[in-house]
C-alpha cells in the first residue's frame, strides 16, 4: 500500500507532491474523500498515536472552542474522523512507513524515502 492523504486547495501539500514521482501512490483528497475509521486504525497502528495525526493549526480548534491540551487520544481520533481539517497533513503511507505533515525533519525523511 502506498497512499498520499492530502487537501487539494493547500498550496504547501501541492508544492511537496509535486516534486515527488507518485505515478505508483494513491492519492486521497480528503475534503471531497474523507479518511475511514480503518485507514486512520492503520496509520495509528505505525505511529502508535492520534495526536501524531492532529493538526493543532486546523480552523476547527478555535471555531470549536476545543483545547487541545486537555484532549486524550480518543478525542484526537473522533476529531479526525469528524473533520478532514483535523488531520494533519500530508500523509504519506506505506505498509511500514508513514510521513505526517510538513515539519522540516518529516520532510527530510520523506526526501531520503523517495531518493531525493
Amino acid at each position: 500500500m502506498k497512499k498520499v492523504f492530502y487537501l487539494k486547495t493547500c498550496g504547501t501539500n501541492r508544492k511537496i507532491m509535486a516534486g515527488l514521482d507518485l505515478t505508483s501512490w494513491e492519492l486521497r483528497e480528503i475534503k471531497s474523500n474523507p479518511i475511514s475509521e480503518v485507514e486512520l486504525e492503520k496509520m495509528h497502528q505505525i505511529t502508535q498515536s492520534y495526536e501524531a495525526l492532529f493538526s493543532k493549526k486546523s480552523t476547527q480548534i478555535k471555531a470549536r472552542g476545543i483545547e487541545v491540551k486537555n484532549l486524550k487520544e480518543n478525542d484526537f481520533k473522533k476529531l479526525i474522523l469528524e473533520h478532514y481539517s483535523f488531520l494533519k497533513r500530508p500523509v504519506f503511507v506505506t505498509d511500514k512507513e508513514i510521513f505526517i505533515g510538513n515539519e522540516k525533519d518529516n520532510l527530510e525523511k520523506l526526501y531520503r524515502f523517495f531518493g531525493i
